[in-house]
């Protein structure tokens, strides 16, 4: 796949283009409208392929859940492991694309790991996620930045607040819910580990807020986010903040979305899952 046609899709979800703009220069790279059209099927997300966990794994326990969360009700998707009890919980973090199917396969597969994973919709206090893309982008667009980051902090005494729980706490976010792990880890001194994937950076004087174990994992293509690693790391390394980085060579932006046959990178996705479920173990355990 040619960088620039993925270069762009990743304008297209990210600045946003307008669909019709990114149709005519995805045309005038590919050679035409039919060339354009053969490869939107590689380039867009197949919603078809996120099952690497089925929802109805004999392992574990799914429900939809609720909670309060500044004057807000934000519901999610909850799964469990069907064995065993006072599980370390995980809130899962999804892409500016809502929660999806991916991102709730994601939270099946935490708990397969053995945890209590809750994965919010963030659109649910203004009408939930649509099936169509393009408008759960421009939803997410238009959130209040303070509420949104608060109905995720909720998450983490909705969780601890159960029997189930373990009483630790830890976030994984993608894309856009990376950027919010790192923004949960900066307005939560109680989060125990936050994982980002490719997420934007919080501010560099916000790094002496967090109190959690930070693991970030970036893309080696991405240049829009990585740009902002320098800083962020020289912020963590002076707040003493207990941090890992890794940078996986070759790959681009959202490298773990598996219903992404143009960006998804199985070896790199392999690897920092895990490197993902090994630290969020060793972070919430006890």
């Amino acid at each position: 796949m040619d960088q620039a046609i993925i270069d762009l899709y990743d304008e297209y979800t990210h600045a946003p283009l307008p669909r019709r703009v990114f149709l005519k220069r995805l045309s005038a790279l590919a050679g035409g409208t039919a060339a354009a059209t053969a490869l939107l099927p590689l380039i867009e997300n197949n919603y078809a392929k996120a099952a690497m966990v089925a929802d109805n794994d004999s392992r574990i326990e799914i429900s939809r859940v609720s909670y309060a969360a500044d004057g807000q009700t934000v519901s999610g998707y909850l799964a469990k492991p069907k064995a065993g009890t006072r599980l370390p919980g995980v809130v899962v973090i999804h892409e500016n694309r809502g929660l999806n199917a991916h991102i709730q396969d994601v939270a099946r597969r935490m708990a397969v790991e053995g945890f209590l994973a809750l994965a919010p919709d963030m659109l649910s206090p203004v009408g939930g996620t649509p099936a169509d893309e393009d408008k759960a982008r421009d939803m997410i667009s238009k959130l209040d930045a303070g509420k949104t980051l608060a109905g995720l902090v909720a998450a983490a005494p909705y969780l601890t607040a159960r029997p189930d729980c373990s009483g630790k706490v830890g976030c994984v976010g993608f894309c856009w819910g990376g950027g919010m792990a790192n923004r949960m880890a900066v307005g939560l001194p109680g989060l125990a580990a936050a994982v980002a994937y490719y997420g934007a950076q919080p501010p560099a004087a916000d790094a002496a807020k967090i109190k959690a174990r930070v693991l970030l994992h970036y893309a080696g293509l991405d240049e829009r986010i990585n740009a902002g690693i320098p800083a962020y790391e020289d912020a963590l390394k002076k707040a003493g903040v207990r941090y890992q980085v890794h940078v996986y060579s070759g790959v681009n932006h959202a490298f773990n979305n598996d219903t992404n046959a143009a960006r998804y990178d199985a070896a790199a996705a392999a690897l920092a899952w895990g490197r993902t479920v090994a630290f969020l173990k060793e972070s919430l355990a006890g």
